[in-house]
């Protein structure tokens, strides 16, 4: 019977390592800037279906590592940076006139230095209770408590363990992502807070004693009196 030859399978062009990298690292960057908030590296590799075997989320860092160093070379207006536990891509500080200038015909909704002072409060102090914060403020806190749960900048976190179980209030992610923070422990240190150090009193110099000298030992204490009357029986024979 005659035999059919099957065809031959071509050889498979083989992918070059850096091509492979540029295209992933593209990908990387459609995603981010396709999503309007921070995008964790486990999330961006379940995409890519990038698993642990292959590296997972260290790819992820490796590839963010490499676009921001392209960025920074060629001069680019935005970076990616770790906000909220996440990544995001972000404008430099640089370009903040231009977008200002930009946004200035749209109404924004700016927080009172009220709820700036209520959130700063809540946000190094957290859990933080009610009360407290108005103990802090010295004045009644409800409506701009009210105000920042709207904004999803803080949210109850639970109850404190006293009397009247009085509502814990702390920080959210979005409150991360609006200030442009990894974590609560990347804001900047309180300084204006910390009381200064009290300065060391000097000890009082000691007054001179007016008290004669007092014999340190019990033979100069025999000898004293004897040496006392010996030298005024001296000066009565002496005086003419």
């Amino acid at each position: 019977m005659p035999t059919t030859k099957e065809p031959k399978a071509e050889p498979q062009a083989e992918i070059d390592p850096e091509t492979d990298a540029a295209n992933r690292d593209g990908e990387i960057e459609a995603i981010l800037f396709a999503s309007d908030r921070a995008v964790t590296a486990g999330r961006i590799a379940e995409a890519l279906s990038i698993t642990a075997d292959e590296g997972g989320a260290k790819v992820i860092h490796d590839a963010i590592t490499r676009l921001n160093e392209s960025y920074e070379k060629t001069d680019r207006s935005f970076r990616i940076e770790k906000v909220a536990g996440g990544y995001q891509a972000v404008t430099t500080a640089d370009f903040a006139d231009a977008i200002a200038a930009f946004q200035a015909g749209k109404a924004q909704r700016r927080l009172s230095r009220a709820a700036l002072e209520a959130l700063s409060i809540i946000a190094y102090r957290q859990p933080v209770t009610r009360a407290e914060v108005e103990a802090i403020r010295g004045v009644a806190c409800g409506e701009v408590l009210r105000s920042l749960l709207e904004r999803r900048l803080i949210a109850i976190t639970g109850r404190a363990e006293e009397v009247g179980r009085p509502m814990l209030y702390g920080t959210t992610k979005r409150f991360l992502e609006v200030f442009g923070i990894a974590s609560v422990r990347d804001l900047p240190a309180p300084e204006g807070f910390k009381p200064k150090p009290k300065a060391k009193a000097k000890p009082a110099a000691e007054p001179e004693s007016a008290e004669p000298d007092m014999p340190d030992t019990p033979e100069q204490a025999e000898t004293a009196p004897v040496e006392d009357a010996e030298a005024k029986t001296e000066s009565v024979l002496t005086d003419p």
